[in-house]
């Protein structure tokens, strides 16, 4: 499947597509902002705008603070705080100094965040949350933790914007199927290629402003959000968390064309009474997780807007999206992206992928490589099926992820948390379908006593981020298990064990 000749206007070629052009995410940025010093890139909150220039000269700054503090190039960093304008000078600065960047999710708790640091082993972590430097610390003592501003003394010059285009610039850190969350490495070469074909696909141009309320230590808000906004050359309006009134004062205040959001966002905009304010803009996208066929319609009977659904993964950064030009059809994900080959392969059928956007490998899992790699095509383990009008179809996950608001859950890692409450024997963690979330996450346990929802999400509190906690605690019996005392999975569901196969 290699039909992204349909997201083409009609001005270009297949020939004249150069998905490299600017050989890497910071010297694309460095190039606009020398270009144009005084043209506004991007604003935050309390800051107000921020220059070319003032990007230009923080980020050189920055990263002559952390080299002088030992950072060097290669090495690896944890960046993690809400959105802000120093957040994305310490990106600019860490990606201009080479360092591989790894986005980390603010609301981790302990064991999470100790996971991060044994398995990476970082040289530095820029944070904003001061729970976290103990935590770093009793990992590894060695790791130096400052703040998103980095209020470190500064250094000599250094060599900036050297980095090849085959280089790390992230590690994501992404749940799979078997054990702990593993590190997905983005060369400056695939997050390039993601862009631009974004660039292509979605007319994105200097004139667009984005809204963006989404996070930027996952891909959708940095890897897609930021990036392209930066390597485009055009502006985006930073917003530390998502509120609906606060979104469209946004959307109207700064003149908006863009807005980037997940399906919970969407199920909350199509409520409000000023959804019809959507009209202004240019293009709306979902991602992240599936948007129901149902909400696609009714946002657009509310809005105005027919939202352009896509489909990517850390490891890949963006794969297919509807188009621009033609019908955007509910429930479907669209047409690879240029540059990106699909195929589905076996039956049930498997979406396999290859292209410059995706990544080489998982960080120092040989074994994960190996099995998530055939022939040169990486193995998504999700499901799809492509329509007559060749529209491909998320339809299911052969993972056991879990994608809940946006965010992947690993049900493992729940059920580890849950079962070391003192009335529980067993449990089983699955997503159910949820109107808000798209999928809550749901704990089955054989317990000794009731455990109440509320009682749950308590106790795993400490242990798990937010999203990760069960949403609803269901006791049952025994959890149903195959000859093989394999748990299965698929016959729990609504608070029940549903008969055998």
């Amino acid at each position: 499947m290699s039909s992204w000749h349909r997201h083409l206007p009609g001005s270009l070629s297949a020939g004249d597509v150069d998905l490299a052009a600017g050989r890497t995410l910071p010297s694309s940025w460095v190039a606009l902002w020398e270009a144009e010093p005084q043209r506004d890139v991007i604003h935050d909150p309390s800051e107000g705008w921020l220059t070319g220039a003032a990007l230009l000269a923080r980020s050189e700054a920055v990263a002559r603070r952390l080299a002088h503090a030992g950072v060097a190039q290669g090495d690896r960093v944890i960046l993690s705080a809400p959105s802000s304008s120093a957040l994305v000078v310490a990106h600019a600065a860490l990606l201009r100094l080479g360092v591989v960047v790894l986005p980390t999710n603010g609301s981790y708790q302990a064991d999470e965040v100790a996971h991060v640091v044994a398995d990476a082993r970082p040289t530095a972590a820029i944070v904003s949350d001061p729970a976290w430097v103990p935590w770093i610390s009793a990992a590894d003592p060695s790791v130096l933790v400052t703040t998103p501003d980095v209020p470190l003394d500064e250094g000599p010059p250094v060599a900036l914007d050297v980095t090849s285009p085959e280089a790390p610039a992230l590690i994501g850190y992404t749940s799979g199927t078997t054990g702990r969350p593993k590190g997905a490495v983005l060369s400056h070469g695939n997050l390039l290629a993601s862009v631009r074909a974004l660039e292509i696909a979605w007319r994105w141009s200097p004139d667009d402003l984005l809204v963006l309320a989404l996070p930027l230590f996952h891909m959708h808000g940095l890897g897609v959000g930021l990036h392209g906004t930066l390597t485009v050359g055009a502006r985006a309006v930073l917003l530390p968390s998502f509120e609906v009134d606060v979104v469209l004062d946004a959307a109207r205040d700064f003149d908006a064309s863009l807005f980037f959001g997940v399906p919970t966002m969407y199920g909350r905009l199509v409520e409000s009474p000023r959804a019809d304010e959507l009209a202004r803009l240019r293009l709306c996208v979902s991602g992240s997780a599936p948007l129901p066929a149902d909400l696609h319609r009714r946002f657009e009977a509310a809005s105005g807007q027919r939202v352009l659904e896509r489909y990517g993964m850390t490891e890949t950064a963006m794969l297919v999206s509807n188009p621009h030009d033609l019908e955007r059809k509910p429930g479907t994900v669209g047409f690879p992206l240029p540059g990106v080959e699909v195929r589905l392969e076996g039956e049930p059928a498997e979406i396999q992928v290859r292209g410059p956007n995706v990544f080489a490998g998982y960080w120092e899992r040989p074994d994960a490589n190996a099995d998530s790699f055939v022939d040169g095509w990486f193995r998504t383990g999700d499901l799809g099926q492509i329509d007559e009008d060749g529209y491909l179809a998320i339809v299911g996950r052969a993972k056991e992820l879990i994608i809940s608001g946006g965010f992947n859950v690993y049900p493992r890692e729940v059920e580890d948390a849950v079962t070391q409450h003192p009335a529980v024997e067993e449990c089983a963690v699955v997503g159910e379908s949820d109107p808000d979330w798209g999928e809550a996450v749901v704990a089955y346990v054989v317990s000794t006593s009731a455990v109440a929802d509320e009682e749950m999400k308590d106790f795993v509190g400490d242990r798990l981020a937010h999203y990760k906690r069960p949403r609803r605690t269901h006791r049952v019996d025994a959890l149903p298990r195959n000859a093989l005392g394999k748990v299965q999975k698929h016959r729990l569901a609504g608070g029940a064990v549903l008969p055998a196969d």
